[in-house]
């Protein structure tokens, strides 16, 4: 069993995170355990440049480093951080990449412990050996002897007097992020427009949140979703963080945009089809209901998502009605 590592008594910490979105927002709970437990430590943080936002303005963040595939880029990068001297590294991506930063540093590591087998095994075979299941926040710290994780949510940081997103008053917001990477993780877009029209028979306003690659899928919710607001943009992380301030809830698929609305700790429903809670990657320490479809063999069929079903009948989501989720919509809004 590998030794644990202690973080008091290290001056200098460097945290690897290199990706994706909700990855390295759910370093944000450990960041902040370190300078809570350990105000003196400073923090020093990589990443790359297109999941920065998430952690820019993180005030328990000393300094941010941004990787790049480029190998000038690279050397360039590994002379600065050798500068610093760092007493230990917390490597929470733990892959090829990472590695090469690690060793590179002579110091000591303390290293993310994947699951992989345990989800191969839950993947290909259906034996599920992690039923008793951390998450992802919680697992990254599994390495570190002195650390205790606090029972807040994730969290982004915006800069002083931060709003770009106005909205009219008066008006009850119900935000909504249909898309994500993989098509097997995605509830149908159809499914979303009838969920859509349903909230405005409620009384909300429906906003549409996501990235460059969700632009269009969200303009197409828009047009037949009455009087809707399409904030989706080209990855512009805060303004999308902005806009989700204003809603009452919000309506994922298990992607980027779930993990941002966590970090808002705004009361959220995710909606999961290929993947499973038991990867780790549910909302973490906010308002949250998970809506899954728990009466197929066939799943997880992958632990990140494919881009078709494997069985070309995709139950896992299709079995998902508007009816059967509005109903659970309804419900957890009377609670909240």
């Amino acid at each position: 069993m590998p030794k644990l590592m202690k973080i008091a008594g290290k001056k200098k910490i460097l945290v690897i995170r290199l990706s994706s979105l909700g990855d390295v927002i759910l370093t944000t709970p450990v960041v902040r355990a370190i300078k809570e437990q350990y105000p003196e430590a400073s923090i020093d943080f990589v990443v790359k440049p297109e999941f920065g936002d998430a952690i820019k303005y993180n005030q328990n963040i000393d300094n941010i480093f941004y990787y790049s595939k480029k190998e000038e880029e690279i050397r360039s990068l590994l002379l600065s951080l050798n500068e610093n001297k760092y007493d230990l590294v917390i490597d929470l991506q733990n892959n090829k990449r990472s590695k090469k930063i690690c060793k590179s540093l002579r110091t000591s590591v303390v290293k993310y412990k994947k699951s992989s087998v345990k989800r191969f095994m839950l993947v290909k075979f259906k034996i599920n050996r992690l039923k008793n299941y951390l998450r992802v926040s919680e697992k990254y710290v599994t390495g570190i002897e002195d650390l205790q994780l606090d029972d807040k949510s994730p969290e982004i940081h915006f800069p002083k007097e931060f709003q770009e997103i106005k909205l009219p008053p008066g008006k009850k917001y119900i935000g909504i992020c249909p898309g994500t990477k993989h098509i097997t993780k995605m509830w149908p877009i159809e499914y979303f427009i009838e969920l859509g029209k349903k909230l405005n028979e409620l009384g909300y306003t429906v906003l549409l949140f996501g990235g460059k690659d969700d632009i269009d899928l969200c303009k197409y919710v828009s047009i037949y979703v009455k009087d809707s607001i399409n904030l989706a943009n080209n990855d512009e992380l805060l303004k999308l963080a902005d806009g989700m301030r204003h809603c009452d809830l919000l309506i994922c698929n298990d992607s980027g945009m779930m993990h941002t609305a966590s970090a808002l700790n705004k009361p959220l429903i995710a909606i999961f089809g290929s993947t499973v809670k038991e990867f780790g990657f549910e909302p973490y320490k906010c308002d949250s209901l998970l809506i899954e479809n728990e009466n197929l063999k066939c799943r997880p069929c992958s632990h990140i998502g494919k881009d078709a079903c494997p069985k070309k009948h995709f139950k896992c989501m299709m079995e998902l009605t508007p009816e059967l989720v509005i109903n659970k919509v309804e419900r957890f809004l009377d609670r909240i």
